[in-house]
């Protein structure tokens, strides 16, 4: 089946937007010598801004870079948000409340806990009313993400905008819990070529064991210890314009085939 890429949007410390981190996967720029600070969303109002937990944030700011690319409206998109863990910080500072001092609990802390805590503040944001989907996959949270916005793309033949992201963690759960730095993602997908199609997407399911795909550029390896690395292979291939088939591993025995074209 084939979709159409609207937008591609990125953000890590070391590589501050899709322009940097472009250039970076391409050999023909550097990451940034000194970490960027976490994106301030301008979609939120300065308070909100201000208290917005990582996830919330870097999920806003990809999601804003990628619909302001493709040309399409907000209001109109459906979307899917996935993340491997969610929040781990809010998480871990709940947990160790509830051990230290259980009735001090903050309301506003619990409510940026659930997993689909990004997707409201988008909503909210945006005004958007369509549907949105939160997803998690463990290690292959990113492929699980992909799957489930290209099937809404593909059986409601409506644009989709596809978040993913994930943060470090820390405190008890840094001893069980596998994810290092901050890494956001997101792309736009649509049924129909546009005015902005960027490249084609053709996607299928393929069964059988699948290996991790190793990772082209030096850029990209630092990043690789984040919950959401799965996404480092495509958005590579889509830096470099590469058309080689990709397989992302979504269990033991499923993978996401997915194949790249027609570059604008």
């Amino acid at each position: 089946m084939k979709l159409f890429i609207d937008a591609v949007a990125f953000w890590a410390p070391t590589l501050p937007g899709w322009d940097v981190a472009r250039a970076a996967f391409r050999g023909e720029g550097a990451p940034a010598a000194v970490p960027a600070r976490r994106p301030s969303p301008e979609l939120l109002p300065a308070a909100e801004r201000r208290r917005a937990p990582d996830t919330v944030a870097l999920a806003l700011e990809v999601a804003a870079a990628a619909v302001a690319q493709s040309g399409h409206r907000a209001q109109e998109l459906l979307s899917v948000f996935t993340s491997c863990h969610g929040d781990l910080a809010i998480t871990d500072a709940i947990c160790t409340t509830l051990v230290e001092h259980p009735l001090l609990v903050s309301p506003t802390r619990f409510h940026n806990s659930v997993h689909n805590a990004a997707s409201g503040y988008w909503g909210i944001a945006t005004g958007c009313r369509q549907a949105s989907t939160a997803v998690s996959g463990y290690e292959n949270s990113f492929a699980a993400g992909l799957l489930e916005a290209a099937s809404q793309a593909e059986a409601d033949a409506r644009p989709v905008l596809l978040v993913g992201c994930d943060i470090a963690a820390c405190g008890a759960l840094a001893s069980t819990t596998a994810s290092r730095g901050l890494l956001a993602v997101a792309l736009v997908l649509s049924p129909q070529r546009g005015e902005r199609t960027l490249a084609t997407l053709d996607w299928s399911l393929a069964s059988g064991k699948t290996e991790r795909i190793p990772l082209r550029s030096e850029a990209a390896l630092p990043l690789a210890e984040n919950a959401m690395a799965d996404a480092l292979p495509l958005f590579e291939a889509l830096a470099r314009r590469h058309t080689a088939p990709l397989h992302l591993p979504l269990s033991n025995a499923l993978a996401l085939a997915v194949k790249l074209g027609e570059f604008a």
